[in-house]
């Protein structure tokens, strides 16, 4: 087989690099050709190269939506590998549909059946793409059910249970992820920021940036700042400012108004 012409949509740095040096180490017919973190950005660069291209490798989630808002805009007949911390309640559908996708975190042998996947996929008649990612959103829209209620920390030499509502926001510092309670304590936390992002109620907790998942409960105001940003002020007192970006506020916006 000729070189597999890849592209990488995912708004997670460290991901997207362990995902390219795994990618070289067991697959040498695969070239990146493009890496993409947002859904404006793939948008854009998908609807201009589509000839530039054989495969999609793309995170569900991304900074600016959900990449299927990418499907809405334009029509892409290339196969998509998902990479997702959503779990199998979500994807079987989608697995059985003919392309496949990574759970994380991910590792070789997982990269490995995805791309020996495709492989088959591409050798065999090819399936129509869109009807798939159409039939996964509906599945991903009834997660709700899933959400979690509350989290059995670590917290010294015990198991605490602390639920969920009563966690004001999640933040990261250092490559640690916290999360301070809306009593102002502070427990470090087992997940990544993008697996809690997945774990928790989109109606409840909002992704703010790349550092801080705030629920609504704790917001008691929001201010204009430079550049367009909003300013979030929360009870207990953050430390560091919540800042929500330009690109973000109409999403912000949106989700208080619910």
């Amino acid at each position: 087989m000729s070189t597999i012409r890849t592209v990488i949509v995912e708004d997670e740095s460290v991901t997207a690099r362990n995902l390219i040096h795994l990618l070289g180490e067991i697959a040498h017919d695969i070239d990146i050709v493009s890496t993409l973190s947002t859904v404006e950005e793939a948008t854009t660069w998908l609807a201009g190269n589509e000839s530039m291209y054989d495969l999609i490798f793309m995170d569900i989630r991304l900074a600016d939506g959900l990449s299927f808002d990418i499907f809405k805009r334009i029509n892409i007949d290339k196969p998509v590998i998902f990479v997702t911390a959503y779990n199998d309640y979500a994807i079987t559908a989608f697995k059985n549909n003919g392309i496949d996708y990574i759970l994380k975190p991910f590792d070789g042998e997982e990269i490995d059946r995805a791309v020996n996947k495709y492989k088959r996929w591409i050798g065999s008649a090819t399936p129509q793409v869109l009807p798939v990612f159409t039939d996964l959103a509906a599945q991903i829209g009834n997660l709700s059910k899933s959400h979690k209620k509350s989290f059995l920390i670590h917290y010294r030499d015990k198991l605490i249970p602390v639920e969920t509502a009563k966690i004001s926001w999640f933040y990261t510092a250092n490559e640690i992820v916290y999360a301070r309670t809306n009593d102002d304590r502070q427990f470090v936390m087992d997940f990544t920021m993008e697996q809690l992002e997945q774990q928790l109620d989109p109606d409840t907790f909002f992704r703010a940036n790349r550092q801080f998942l705030i629920n609504r409960r704790a917001i008691t105001e929001v201010e204009f700042y430079f550049n367009g940003r909003l300013l979030v002020k929360v009870k207990p007192i953050a430390e560091t400012q919540m800042l929500i970006s330009k690109a973000r506020v109409p999403e912000f916006k949106k989700w208080m108004n619910t």
